[in-house]
């Protein structure tokens, strides 16, 4: 059975995953810095010496990437490629600074963009990290850098993934969705992949 590598799972599982890997057929290994969450490899996304080379054949990381420096995410990629099967590819969905930028343009800093299960979630949160996790002193959930689509695509080709795809989720999820290919893979095989992956 494939493997996926649950990157940041935090208390999610393979349920809140995409459609394509929410299925009997993939095998899910988790992995997070935060021992409380329970996973499976407690290791950070910088390092996760505790996954052999070449071991799993797909990734997914679900708004885990803006919470590294700008310095790390090259380290992070790093091990991303690292662990992958030659034919691997990883996913990733982080918020999408140019829609929040657009709120933030309109002077609506502090007004609730969307509601979530912890509360109003706020421009303010998605540039730098929700505030009440913050505040008990949740220092993992801060964020530390961000991206567009443009220059999420650009950081993984110039990290040394071979192919990407990616999708901007428009409000209310101010996301977005990458899906990045180790080896040079046909733009077919990308856009199916994208379309059983990413959300609909």
């Amino acid at each position: 059975m494939p493997i996926f590598l649950h990157v940041g799972c935090g208390q999610n599982t393979k349920v809140r995953t995409t459609r394509a890997l929410n299925t009997p057929e993939w095998t899910e290994l988790r992995l997070d810095i935060d021992p409380a969450v329970a996973p499976d490899i407690v290791g950070s996304m910088t390092d996760m010496r505790a996954v052999a080379d070449g071991s799993v054949d797909a990734i997914y990381s679900s708004h885990n990437i803006e919470h590294l420096y700008p310095h790390e995410v090259p380290a992070a990629l790093a091990e991303f490629l690292r662990v992958l099967k030659p034919e691997g590819f990883a996913i990733i969905t982080c918020p999408d600074l140019q829609a929040v930028a657009d709120l933030v343009a309109q002077d609506k800093l502090m007004q609730p963009a969307y509601q979530s299960p912890a509360g109003p979630i706020t421009p303010l949160d998605i540039l730098y990290g929700h505030r009440p996790a913050l505040a008990l002193g949740n220092l993992y959930m801060a964020h530390r850098t961000g991206f567009t689509l443009n220059s999420l695509m650009q950081t993984f080709k110039a990290a040394g993934f071979s192919a990407c795809a990616g999708k901007r989720q428009p409000p209310p999820a101010y996301a977005l969705w990458l899906l990045a290919a180790k080896q040079p893979v046909a733009e077919t095989t990308l856009r199916q992949l994208a379309a059983v992956h990413f959300p609909s």
